[in-house]
């Protein structure tokens, strides 16, 4: 079940769990608070807890709300796009051929129709974007299963407008936010890891942080970077 500490402005969402100690978060984009507390903890406990933590959880929420987001992308040349946590500047083609894109050193070229309009050319890319997370989604899954000693039945790639991954404990499936394919590499290695970890310990449990430190001991930092990284025009969260 879960309850609500109210400290002024700031607004807790408590849970209990079976869990040792106390897990205070702040989530992006927004500066979402979460307190997760062993099962027994009392809610003034928890509350007296969240007090102590009052101006870190107000750093976090004014850092988090002073970044810079990106502007709803027109799909037209010369604007930037992201592919691997690099940036690119948009060619637009209008050809009476069947649509594609490609990329070289600088440039992603977007080949369209004449009189495409945006939402055609958003599906073009979006198509794309899928394709080159498919060239590196299945090495990954291959190089974990053996290190983390699981086996994933099968993995999806979605729009997704709350979380960056995603996982079915039961039918050992995990997914992934497509928008991940404008980070880095290495955050794309880190979000599969992570859900790929969840098909062992389903909630971010001490079991599953002690899997992320056993296996990827960076994943703090790695998710720090994938959190502070410039958002889309979506709301997006870990």
């Amino acid at each position: 079940m879960s309850e609500t500490i109210r400290l002024g402005e700031v607004v807790i969402a408590v849970t209990r769990k079976d869990i040792k100690h106390v897990h205070l978060s702040v989530h992006p984009p927004n500066g979402r608070v979460t307190l997760v507390a062993p099962a027994g903890t009392r809610l003034e406990v928890a509350r007296a807890y969240a007090v102590s933590k009052l101006g870190w959880i107000r750093d976090q929420q004014s850092r988090l709300r002073a970044q810079a987001r990106e502007t709803p992308r027109r799909f037209v040349t010369r604007e930037s796009h992201y592919v691997w946590g690099k940036r690119y500047l948009l060619s637009v083609i209008e050809r009476n051929e069947k649509p594609s894109v490609t990329m070289d050193h600088r440039r992603i070229l977007l080949t369209v129709r004449p009189a495409s309009d945006r939402a055609k050319r958003e599906t073009l890319m979006h198509e794309w974007h899928k394709r080159l997370l498919h060239e590196e989604v299945p090495r990954l899954i291959q190089k974990w299963e053996p290190r983390l000693g699981v086996k994933v039945a099968a993995y999806y790639l979605q729009r997704m407008k709350t979380k960056w991954g995603g996982c079915n404990h039961d039918a050992r499936h995990i997914r992934l936010n497509t928008e991940l394919v404008k980070k880095p590499r290495d955050l794309l290695e880190y979000v599969v890891v992570h859900e790929m970890a969840h098909l062992i310990a389903p909630t971010h449990s001490e079991r599953f942080v002690a899997l992320l430190n056993d296996h990827y001991p960076a994943w703090r930092e790695a998710r720090a970077e994938l959190n502070e990284l410039r958002l889309g025009a979506e709301v997006w969260k870990e």
